[in-house]
Formats: structure tokens, sequence, C-alpha cells
């Protein structure tokens, strides 16, 4: 089950629940509508369906050369939520830590990684009581 690879300057979003085929059209449509740019991979593949952490986390420490540094799971929970809150999930620097992302904040994060100019932890250490990540305070 090794995770598949992002495009280049993409992050991976990786479907692990396959019982709402249109929830899973609408977070596709609500990631390309946030930030105007298209900065996922999406991927629904069926054998990643109810993918552990642990198990994701195992996966990627095999593959050596080919390792991921941050996956972005739509769970059960983000696809029965309005807002389509993903589980964002640190590969590299603190393996297994997450953080929950609306759609409309995925871009931001996403590109931040990808270039290098933040780290999972800024985002993480953002998060409100619930444990979501809703800007920095300097956006509504």
């Amino acid at each position: 089950m090794a995770l598949p690879q992002p495009a280049d300057l993409t992050t991976l979003v990786l479907r692990t629940d396959f019982r709402d085929d249109a929830a899973w059209e609408a977070l596709r449509a609500a990631l390309d509508a946030a930030g105007g740019l298209s900065c996922a991979t999406c991927v629904s593949d069926p054998r990643f369906a109810g993918a552990s952490i642990a198990a994701l986390l195992a996966e990627d420490a095999a593959a050596e050369d080919e390792a991921v540094c941050e996956v972005f799971l739509a769970d059960a929970t983000t696809l029965a939520d309005p807002e389509h809150r993903l589980l964002a999930v640190d590969l590299y620097t603190e393996p297994g830590r997450t953080v929950r992302i609306p759609a409309r904040w995925y871009a931001d994060m996403s590109i931040n990684l990808g270039i290098a100019n933040m780290d999972f932890a800024e985002f993480a250490d953002a998060a409100d009581p619930s444990g979501t990540f809703r800007g920095f305070g300097d956006a509504d």
C-alpha cells in the first residue's frame, strides 16, 4: 500500500472513506475553488479505505526514496463536514502529528509546505481548541 506520489508542487489528498461519492466530488470542487490554484493530487483508491495513520506512516517510511512529507486525508469526518475539514498528517518532521484544515485553507497550507516556506508545526500550532487550523488571524 505504498503512498501515491503527488504531482510536482502539489500535496496528496487521499480518500479513505468511500460511502459518499457526491461528498468526495464536493470536496474536490471546494479544493479547486480555494485559492484558485490546483495544488492537490487527489487519489480515490479503494485500497486506502479506512487506512490508519499508523499504516500510512509505515508505508511512507518503507518507501525511503519516494517518501511523502505530508498527506491530507479525506476521511469520514471530512466528507460529512460542510467545511470539508481534511485531516492533515505530518509524515516527516513529527510523524503522526495531525491537524484539521477546512478546504478553504487547504491551498495556503499546501503551497507553503510545498515550497518549504513554512513547516507543518506552524499550522498545527495555530489550530483552534478543536484542532482545526483556520488561518493565522490576519485573514477571516
